[in-house]
């Protein structure tokens, strides 16, 4: 049975945003999801976001599927670098490998391992048959360029939301259709 795991996005939750009324369709397509419920939200850790995915998993194959948001996205590609098995797929929304307009010092202090400790593309390239990412021209936490072109590396089909933000329910997704297309 193909299995989806949905990471939200930092201080996120499983109930934020599209990932809810994502988690409903996908099951009514017959997938067995599990929107998980990272730990600590507001203080996201590389190894402990890392680890928790790696639990949650168990044995991945190739009826795996991965979504994540924002740096969910990080915590599958830092997954993807530690496995060896090829997975079916990963949606990225509003993924990154650099941010912007990050609030304060503590934020940045946040960040700064995700940014700085660099992702080994060829090794998640190795491990991924198709992988999308669904990008903003306008989040406000996003080198639009740079993304882009990183996950474009990976061979992820790129889709360009318009004007979308940061793609979360405050930017008007409560749904997402075009994720859901792509399955």
């Amino acid at each position: 049975m193909k299995r989806v795991f949905i990471i939200h996005c930092w201080s996120g939750g499983p109930n934020d945003d599209w990932r809810p009324w994502l988690k409903v369709e996908l099951e009514k397509l017959g997938y067995q999801v599990y929107n998980l419920s990272m730990p600590d939200p507001h203080t996201p850790v590389i190894e402990k976001w890392v680890s928790y995915l790696e639990k949650e998993v168990g044995t991945p194959d190739e009826e795996t599927i991965f979504v994540g948001h924002s740096i969910g996205c990080q915590t599958i590609l830092r997954y993807l670098e530690i496995i060896d098995v090829k997975v079916a797929g990963a949606f990225f929304v509003a993924g990154w490998f650099d941010l912007a307009n990050m609030e304060d010092e503590e934020v940045k202090e946040i960040a700064r391992p995700w940014i700085e400790n660099k992702i080994d593309l060829e090794k998640v390239k190795k491990n991924l048959f198709k992988s999308f990412l669904f990008i903003s021209d306008n989040d406000p936490f996003n080198y639009f360029e740079l993304n882009k072109e990183k996950f474009s590396e990976l061979g992820s089909e790129i889709i360009v939301l318009p004007n979308a933000g940061h793609i979360t329910e405050d930017d008007g997704f409560k749904e997402l259709p075009i994720l859901l297309d792509k399955f």
